[in-house]
């Protein structure tokens, strides 16, 4: 896996949510994992680590290979550690792709839109504050409590177009 992440020039609309500084942020996580009363074991660390230092989105069993080291990990723990780093927050789940990206904004939550290009394959993080803002009120215009939500959009990437 590349530990290399993209450089994009983004607007006001879309923030990066990849996290610049790995180490930092895994001890970010780790403080904000104590503050909820929970612990950020070994195998949840190393899951957001190589998740961390993927270039794009990982699929559970890619992360499995990777867990070098970590004893008998089986699908049941990954499956698990990931369950626990959405739940905080940490991580985000492309249903359409069955793969996982680690998210670098531990101090508030928000929705997530994903814009996965057809051609490459990546996957980027748009944080669309009004997009999200309208779902929340939408949502809760149809009686639904809105717990996360996940947007995908679906098309080229500016690489490919270019």
């Amino acid at each position: 896996m590349a530990a290399t992440h993209p450089s994009h020039t983004h607007g006001h609309a879309n923030t990066p949510c990849s996290p610049k500084d790995a180490e930092a942020f895994l001890h970010e996580a780790e403080a904000m994992v104590v503050r909820q009363g929970q612990r950020m074991t070994r195998i949840r660390r190393k899951v957001l680590r190589l998740l961390l230092e993927n270039d794009g989105p990982a699929k559970a069993y890619d992360l499995l290979a990777n867990l070098d080291g970590e004893g008998a990990a089986k699908p049941p723990t990954i499956y698990r550690a990931l369950d626990f780093l959405q739940e905080t927050g940490l991580v985000h789940k492309i249903e359409s792709l069955n793969a996982y990206v680690a998210c670098g904004h531990t101090s508030h939550s928000h929705s997530a839109v994903f814009l996965i290009c057809d051609n490459c394959h990546n996957a980027e993080e748009l944080h669309a504050t009004a997009t999200s803002d309208a779902l929340k009120t939408e949502t809760k215009g149809a009686g639904f409590r809105m717990a996360r939500a996940v947007v995908e959009v679906r098309g080229t990437c500016r690489n490919c177009a270019a």
